[in-house]
């Protein structure tokens, strides 16, 4: 007879270590909430609730979707089993359960309800790192019991024999947070007919001894504790600025962070945080002068694999210098606020772009993707399209761009013509301009997008690319146009390709111009480090010659 693979409690708690956030945990909790959708959900509550047994605070996770029967409660307590088999689905990998839960807190137990083949059960379950723990198990032992609602009286459904049920029972009046059989089963009161109920407790603290959630800041929101707020340091207005964005909001605001996760507005759906219904947020709805990018990557194994890019200026552009990507994956937000441009480069500021790849796939904690060739084209077209945006709208708020330096041992040829006189468009508000401007860009093709210029080297100082947009007075000039001699020189697709691989490079010799200096900072360290040991040595060379000499 085989042995069942064991699994030793601390592989519990070090398993949520891959969740470093513990707003992606509760993101996983939210996930297999909306996932019941097409099993008629309406809503999920997040809330906050008192122990009793000893005045903690615990989280709830409440839904009113299928539930589970007692196959299935077996199957989302044990490890790394997903029934997920739908592609709309957004857990896949059957883990979610698992490390979100003992991320947040030591224990958790749920409730379930059911209507299966005519059959109404209702099933409790118990996930306990501190039971495992305090009774010295070298196993994961899941307490669980069962009870068939199907007729007048409930029924308790027995697999072993009468004992195992009254000893699992007991074991979830001992190690939950109720203390009698009428508590334990009073939870089920507010679930239906059918439904799921996830109440995690004994939550984790931080490094001070304090719960890492903060439940007293905001009594409509939880939050994580911002050290930066509390170390009473003076703020400046601008600071204060971005913090109010929700680009910061939503790192420390679950609120804030629940109203992005999904793409998608509900229709027949809500999100209900500590009894108020989250509202739904896109970004992308607030864009001023939006453009619609379709993108379209080589994959011959994915159909329909097109995505639009939606870019724009954020309405507190240009004050606020917030930039990147919003990426999701199947609805769901992975990564907010990606920054692809170069930190202290001024380029791009204001300019955020909202997508969902489908076609790559999201880390194991969904709060990243997975590093392949994919992700890296993806990562390079993005750039370029931030890179195109800014260079035809700064000037809208008064920014120059950059024009790449004259190359005179390789200029185009112009013949003696009157010259063409290029101006800036005025770009019309969104309003006016009846919807965003649609570009499409096939990853074949990389020359059908707008050309970017390189910042020249006269602009550049020893730390880096400076921020070199400085504003400038615009004055439009009637544009020239000459229809004579349209092919002369590189064409324009040359030029734009060329431009690219130009600014690549200036990228690439920067970041290795960072690092050189950092090497030369490391040098000079162990240079004032080895001249310190030498005084000291001479100090003690000198001690030892007088010693000598007076002996």
């Amino acid at each position: 007879m085989l042995e069942h693979a064991r699994v030793h409690p601390k592989f519990l708690h070090s398993n949520a270590t891959s969740h470093k956030w513990a707003f992606g945990a509760i993101a996983e909790l939210l996930d297999n909430a909306v996932d019941e959708i097409q099993n008629g959900a309406t809503f999920v509550k997040i809330d906050k609730i008192d122990i009793a047994k000893n005045n903690s605070p615990a989280l709830v996770f409440q839904d009113d979707g299928a539930g589970m029967d007692p196959n299935g409660i077996r199957k989302c307590m044990s490890l790394g089993y997903s029934s997920k088999k739908s592609n709309t689905t957004i857990g896949q990998y059957g883990n979610g359960f698992k490390t979100s839960t003992m991320r947040l807190g030591a224990d958790a137990i749920v409730f379930s309800r059911s209507t299966r083949s005519g059959k109404a059960t209702q099933s409790v379950g118990l996930l306990s790192y501190t039971f495992l723990r305090r009774t010295g198990q070298d196993d994961v032992i899941v307490p669980m019991i069962d009870i068939d609602i199907s007729k007048e009286r409930p029924q308790p459904i027995i697999y072993g024999s009468s004992e195992d049920w009254s000893t699992n029972l007991d074991i979830l009046l001992k190690w939950s947070p109720f203390s009698t059989k009428d508590e334990l089963f009073q939870q089920f009161d507010d679930i239906g007919t059918h439904g799921t109920k996830v109440i995690i407790y004994n939550l984790w603290l931080n490094d001070e001894g304090i719960y890492e959630l903060s439940f007293d800041d905001d009594d409509e929101d939880i939050r994580l504790r911002d050290e930066s707020v509390h170390d009473g340091k003076r703020v400046h207005a601008k600071e204060l600025e971005r913090r109010s964005h929700i680009s910061y909001h939503l790192r420390y605001s679950l609120r804030a962070y629940t109203s992005m996760l999904y793409l998608e507005k509900f229709k027949n759906f809500k999100i209900i945080l500590r009894g108020i219904p989250v509202k739904q947020f896109n970004i992308a709805d607030e864009f001023r002068y939006p453009e619609i990018i379709k993108y379209r990557p080589q994959i011959a194994t994915i159909e329909q694999a097109t995505t639009e890019i939606k870019v724009g200026f954020i309405k507190e552009a240009p004050k606020l210098p917030v930039c990147g990507y919003n990426v999701y994956h199947k609805n769901r937000l992975i990564r907010p606020f990606w920054k692809v441009t170069m930190d202290g480069s001024a380029l791009g500021n204001g300019v955020v772009g909202v997508l969902e790849a489908n076609f790559i796939e999201p880390a194991h904690d969904k709060q990243d993707f997975e590093r392949s060739s994919l992700f890296q084209r993806l990562e390079a077209r993005l750039k370029k399209i931030i890179y195109d945006y800014w260079s035809s709208h700064s000037h809208v708020f008064g920014y120059r761009t950059p024009q790449m330096p004259a190359d005179k041992s390789k200029r185009i040829p112009i013949p003696d013509q009157p010259p063409t006189v290029n101006t800036f468009n005025p770009f019309p508000s969104p309003s006016s301009q009846g919807g965003p401007v649609i570009r499409e860009i096939n990853i074949s093709n990389a020359t059908s997008v707008r050309t970017v210029a390189a910042p020249p080297p006269h602009m550049r100082n020893s730390t880096g690319v400076r921020n070199n947009f400085q504003p400038v007075q615009l004055t439009p000039q009637p544009a020239v146009t000459d229809t004579r001699n349209k092919h002369v020189g590189k064409s324009v697709e040359e030029i734009s390709q060329e431009n690219i691989q130009l600014f690549m490079k200036c990228e690439e010799y920067v970041k290795k111009e960072t690092e050189m200096e950092q090497t030369v900072r490391n040098l000079e360290k162990e240079l004032e480090e080895a001249k310190s040991k030498c005084a000291q040595l001479a100090m003690l060379v000198d001690a030892k010659k007088k010693e000598m000499q007076q002996v």
